[in-house]
């Protein structure tokens, strides 16, 4: 539910989370549920390094969010992995643009 998204954005900017790894693969949080996502993903207070979205009903709607994200010099994302959504070629290609970020802390895409 939106809330529950909403939720999840803010626990992800809880001072000294423990929190590292999220998989949330197989939820059905959508290009919305992405967008939330990613204002917790920004937060300098965030220290999620490996996140895990297959299967979560994701267009390329979601690339720019997600891209904004890995430009981020709060983000410690060094790993993202998106397998089986529908992305399309122009989702993939933004993210991909943003490897080439400085800010950009990301090892693996997926």
């Amino acid at each position: 539910t939106y809330e529950s998204r909403e939720t999840l954005a803010s626990a992800l900017q809880t001072p000294n989370s423990p929190l590292r790894e999220l998989d949330l693969s197989y939820n059905d949080l959508g290009d919305r549920g992405v967008e939330l996502l990613c204002v917790g993903l920004t937060s300098p207070l965030c220290n999620i390094q490996t996140l895990v979205l297959g299967q979560c009903g994701l267009t390329e709607g979601c690339c720019s969010h997600l891209a904004s994200v890995l430009s981020s010099p709060n983000s410690q994302l060094k790993q993202l992995e998106l397998r089986d959504n529908d992305l399309q070629d122009s989702g993939v290609t933004l993210l991909s643009a943003e490897l080439e970020d400085p800010d950009c802390k990301l090892h693996t895409l997926g």
